[in-house]
């Protein structure tokens, strides 16, 4: 029993960690409407960033650094659409050949990361933390900052989609670009903020995940975007509620596993709920109608 609490308490950070990444991965779908396979690149370039000014060069508190690193990454993400994949938006139709394009972006940015920094493991510059009680649940400081850096941003995105002009633009271009735009919305300035919104999160994803797996490489990313992948899937594409509600259930579900099977299988975890998902509900077990 202690061993399933303890599954409990990683499949709740690990939920945290993907509900991040999942949700910036979801506005960016709504609005562009094609999946960015550079995203996992984006979350380990955001990580190293975040390592080179945290253990580096300035030396930095890690949470100042984080936001550094996050911000750095979004930035990066308007400027990689406006000269690269906007381009070819444009002048395709089929979303077919941006993801080739994002497909290439991705193995760029990968040999670029290990050319830089090598496939050396790399540790952040933390204070060495205790595990603490938490009920039945075991937990570090830092894996329940991770947690609360998680609910705050689901709460804020919820706020900004309901309550703002922006999000009321973002929820009508995901319903319908045209229509949005004869409707008088500035469609190329919700684009950008979408961009650096998503990049943003993925920068920030890539550092909570180095911070609550305790180490961090130019792959970890990668490794990472099939279980994204799986928790927007199983959500339902472009539902951002859906990729909230996804995290928390793969999270859940291959920490939980780890306990009942070989801990080297658990990702596998993911792979079944997605091809069930897939089998019984295609469209997401909490897909709505409109994408947001």
């Amino acid at each position: 029993m202690q061993l399933f609490w303890l599954s409990v308490g990683f499949g709740l950070v690990t939920s945290s960690v993907l509900a991040i990444s999942s949700v910036g991965l979801s506005l960016q779908f709504g609005i562009t409407n094609y999946i960015n396979f550079a995203y996992g690149d984006y979350m380990a370039l955001g990580a190293l960033v975040t390592y080179v000014v945290n253990n580096e060069l300035l030396h930095w508190n890690i949470w100042i650094a984080l936001v550094f690193g996050s911000l750095a990454i979004g930035v990066l993400a308007v400027v990689v659409n406006r000269l690269i994949l906007g381009p070819f938006a444009r002048r395709f139709t089929k979303t077919f050949y941006v993801l080739i394009v994002t497909f290439g972006l991705s193995l760029v940015m990968l040999n670029l990361e290990y050319a830089i920094w090598g496939a050396d493991v790399r540790f952040y510059e933390m204070p060495i933390d205790r595990a603490m009680h938490v009920g039945p649940l075991l937990l570090t400081k830092y894996q329940l900052i991770v947690m609360g850096i998680a609910v705050a941003l689901m709460l804020g995105v919820h706020a900004m989609l309901k309550t703002t002009r922006l999000g009321k633009s973002m929820r009508a271009m995901s319903d319908n670009t045209t229509l949005a735009m004869t409707s008088g919305i500035d469609t190329k300035r919700v684009t950008t903020v979408t961009w650096f919104l998503s990049g943003t999160l993925a920068g920030l994803a890539g550092t909570v995940l180095g911070i609550s797996e305790g180490n961090l490489n130019p792959a970890s990313g990668e490794l990472f975007l099939f279980v994204i992948f799986a928790a927007v899937i199983v959500g339902g594409i472009g539902s951002i509620y859906g990729a909230m509600a996804g995290a928390v259930l793969i999270g859940l579900a291959t920490e939980v596993s780890a306990a009942f099977i070989n801990p080297a299988y658990k990702l596998d975890t993911a792979f079944v709920i997605l091809i069930l998902t897939l089998l019984i509900r295609p469209a997401g077990l909490f897909a709505r109608p409109g994408k947001a």
